[in-house]
């Protein structure tokens, strides 16, 4: 799950400090309950569980998107999939002001939500891909389009999601009543279970969406639908919130508490600049030097405000981890195998393993572990949580590391610069014997070599074809480096060299498959919707890229008699795999068909993730949930949304150090760049215990209820004419 609890955690600091606002309550009409609670909040809910939905099957999609359909490399890919997510993790400061200083929550909600849904709409045309295909040739004639319209509608989403966040979950807490506690509390745990609904479906929906084929002139994967039905579901969200306008109890803005913060410590940081000679005597707090302009208890909340601010300093190390299960970790998926048992898993489906986890982990945390670990006596602090989780999640990077090196394992080895590599085929009905520099391969009919053998394009100078009874005959062809060739032989002085046009695994876990064509006519093809056109005599075709699963071809030739079956089926296609189907003759004259392997499917099981999932699910759940209740617990109630601002900002430097890492760190190996991450977050994980051990807890309601009892001190001593040394004078008298 991509932050669901960090989400509802938003909404839980939201909500100190309403009462104030209570007083200036403006076109509120007259409240409607439904069992106990006021039915306004029902329409926030539903809008709740349609945004979220919204957000992350978008979401889900995007890094695929990036690399499959634009067509950038993993590199290019994954910085601008969290470049968007940084954005969506700054905008809501910029959401928080408008809110707060000038239209209020619920215009905001409504117009950020316009600019949302336009956005969800853009990335849907976007990824049309008739959209510029004028040849109608498949692929858009003009990516550079696509490309722009993808970045206006990202852009849109970001500021229409994060405007948002910190104003729906503080608007639902502000429609109860006082003395409605018990039920406020209760929407909050609903409000949680549809943030979880909503992303939970949405990443299991849309990418079964994307793997449907559809298309005007050429049928591709349905990245339109798959954006489309996120962008419907927003209008819906949009709607229903609207729908209970008349419902709502709203406020005027009131002014952004963030504001008076940043205005005290930059006044105080400017005293002290100006106070730095030896005559001005130091103060216990660099924060004391506002002193002079603020009032004391707002200098002290500050304080305590900062101090918790220091602490998130090491903690966006922790997002850049965890965030990239949508970047990453979903492009390792897609070089594995989805077949878990009869359920076929695609790559970004495998996100889901974290919402699922986290529904598991966080009831067994909170009832099994934590009063396990208090009943043995251990002293187990949010602090010491906070550092079990870093490790926790460098440890599942780890385990990341160790599935990309079986993955490696399993990948075929493809030619380099000035490197050829060449496969033979036996198409015709005698052995074989072909001559390379250096080794000799004898072919019985019908059948190739095991593998495809590696030369230096400059040492490859003689290759000779032979068989019994028969003169040598040498092949001459210009071999193109760097790629494959496929040297097809029927008879010793008969052969045609293929270059095979795959120079890597096929993408997004499709499977190549070609034909050859051993009649003495032409033939046509048709797998799957997909038409292989006039493919010569004793030819190979060009690849073709279909999903898994079987697919039927019907072969279409005038030497294939009315009597004879011309419709096949393949063999059950896996993942990331490439086949040439040999057409040749039966005895009979019929066709059949003879299935030959060039690069064998993704044998790593897509189960293999989990250890690795439920090793950053442990960390989330220990790390994020208890950090935002530590910053609860440590923060005045008028500066708890302040701490969410802080909090958010540092989920968004976390994804700008990923983008940092993979624009510096160009790895030639990807288990390499997660030893980077899972030993960088181990070393900010030690710089957090060690900055933890010197933390003092402090419990703010009482420092803020001195403050109150010193106010009324001086309130009574200035409404008091008789001090009491007098009263007390007088009684003795």
């Amino acid at each position: 799950m991509l932050k669901c609890r960090r989400d509802y955690w938003s909404a839980l600091v939201q909500i100190p400090g309403r009462q104030a606002e209570a007083k200036k309550m403006k076109g509120t009409s007259k409240s409607r309950s439904c069992f106990g609670y006021p039915l306004s909040i029902f329409f926030i809910v539903i809008n709740e569980f349609c945004e979220r939905f919204s957000y992350y099957g978008m979401r889900a999609l995007l890094i695929l998107y990036f690399r499959y359909f634009i067509g950038w490399d993993d590199s290019l890919s994954t910085t601008i999939y969290h470049t968007f997510v940084a954005l969506c993790y700054l905008t809501p400061i910029l959401g928080a002001l408008i809110a707060d200083s000038w239209l209020g929550k619920f215009k905001t909600i409504v117009s950020l939500s316009i600019v949302y849904t336009i956005g969800q709409a853009v990335i849907a045309v976007s990824s049309i891909n008739d959209l510029t295909d004028f040849n109608h040739d498949g692929t858009p004639d003009n990516i550079s389009a696509h490309v722009a319209l993808s970045m206006i509608g990202l852009a849109l989403i970001a500021l229409g999601t994060g405007g948002i966040k910190p104003c729906v979950s503080a608007f639902g807490g502000d429609q109860f009543e006082e003395g409605q506690e018990k039920q406020r509390n209760r929407f909050f745990s609903i409000f949680y279970l549809a943030i979880n609904a909503g992303s939970l479906i949405s990443t299991i929906i849309t990418p079964l969406l994307r793997v449907q084929v559809c298309g005007i002139h050429s049928k591709q994967a349905c990245y339109p639908l798959a954006f489309g039905v996120p962008a419907a579901l927003m209008a819906v969200s949009l709607i229903v919130f609207v729908i209970g306008s008349r419902m709502y109890k709203k406020f005027q803005p009131q002014g952004n508490v963030m504001a008076k913060v940043v205005r005290c410590i930059g006044f105080a940081i400017k005293n002290r600049f100006r106070h730095r000679s030896k005559e001005f005597p130091k103060r216990e707090h660099w924060l004391d030097w506002a002193n002079e302009k603020y009032d004391e208890r707002l200098v002290s909340q500050i304080k305590m405000v900062t101090r918790v601010m220091f602490l998130y300093i090491p903690l966006p190390m922790f997002w850049a981890l965890f965030d990239q299960q949508g970047s990453r970790w979903t492009l390792q998926a897609a070089t594995m195998s989805g077949k878990i048992g009869i359920i076929e898993i695609q790559p970004d489906q495998m996100q889901t393993v974290n919402a699922i986890l986290i529904v598991i982990m966080v009831p067994i945390m909170d009832t099994v572990v934590y009063p396990l670990i208090a009943k043995c006596g251990f002293s187990f602090t949010p602090l010491k949580k906070m550092t079990v989780g870093m490790f926790l999640a460098s440890m599942a990077f780890v385990a990341a590391a160790i599935v990309q090196v079986e993955i490696d394992k399993t990948l075929p080895v493809f030619p380099r610069g000035s490197q050829v590599q060449v496969k033979v085929l036996n198409i015709g009905n005698d052995n074989m014997t072909i001559s390379f520099p250096g080794t000799t391969v004898t072919l019985d009919q019908m059948s190739q070599t095991n593998e495809f053998m590696t030369f230096d394009v400059d040492k490859l100078t003689s290759i000779n074809i032979s068989s019994a009874g028969s003169l040598v005959t040498p092949v001459t062809h210009s071999f193109e480096q760097g790629h494959r060739h496929t040297l097809l032989v029927w008879a010793p002085n008969h052969h045609r060299v293929v270059k095979d046009g795959l120079n890597q695994k096929p993408e997004k876990g499709e499977n190549g498959i070609r034909f050859v064509n051993t009649f003495d006519e032409s033939f046509n093809v048709t797998m799957n919707g997909e038409v292989y056109v006039n493919v010569t005599s004793h030819n190979a075709s060009e690849y073709q890229f279909f999903p898994s699963g079987i697919k039927s071809f019907t072969i279409n030739s005038a030497e294939i008699s009315q009597q004879c079956e011309n419709d096949f089926k393949s063999s059950y296609l896996e993942y990331g795999s490439a086949y040439t189907y040999v057409i040749t003759r039966k005895n009979d004259g019929c066709p059949e068909v003879k299935i030959f392997e060039d690069i064998a499917p993704n044998t790593v099981n897509m189960a293999l993730q989990i250890p690795q999932y439920f090793l950053l699910t442990c960390g989330e759940v220990v790390f994020s949930v208890t950090g935002l209740e530590f910053s609860y617990s440590q923060a005045p109630s008028n500066m708890k949304s302040v701490l969410q601002a802080g909090w958010l900002l540092t989920v968004a430097v976390g994804n700008i150090i990923v983008l940092i890492v993979a624009g510096a760190g160009q790895f030639s190996k990807q288990w390499a760049e997660y030893i980077l991450f899972a030993a960088l977050l181990l070393v900010v994980c030690v710089i957090f215990a060690i900055m933890a051990r010197f933390y003092t807890y402090i419990n703010p309601a009482e420092i803020e209820a001195q403050f109150d009892e010193d106010e009324k001190k001086k309130y009574l001593e200035k409404t008091n004419p008789y001090p009491k040394s007098d009263s007390f004078s007088q009684t003795q008298m």
